[in-house]
């Protein structure tokens, strides 16, 4: 989670080839691990993420119980701290 748009935060996810250090790591499957800092669990405590695929499209959907609203493209969000 970064500060960013119009709601106060977004998601932001990366690739990468080892742990970041200082970082909080989940093993979701054998094949996925994904790795969170330590500012943005409390944001994200509770976040189920969810696949979904529609027809031909695929996105990934974040559902967080902390988020108090969103902007109007989805892109952003905010919490209640």
């Amino acid at each position: 989670v970064k500060p960013s748009g119009c709601s106060g935060y977004m998601y932001v996810m990366d690739l990468v080839d080892a742990a970041p250090a200082g970082e909080v790591e989940m093993k979701v499957s054998d094949a996925l691990t994904i790795f969170i800092d330590e500012d943005s669990l409390p944001i994200l405590q509770g976040t189920e993420l969810d696949y979904v695929k529609q027809g031909l499209n695929a996105t990934l959907q974040f559902r967080n119980p902390n988020a108090t609203s969103e902007c109007g493209c989805g892109e952003s969000f905010s919490v209640t701290k």
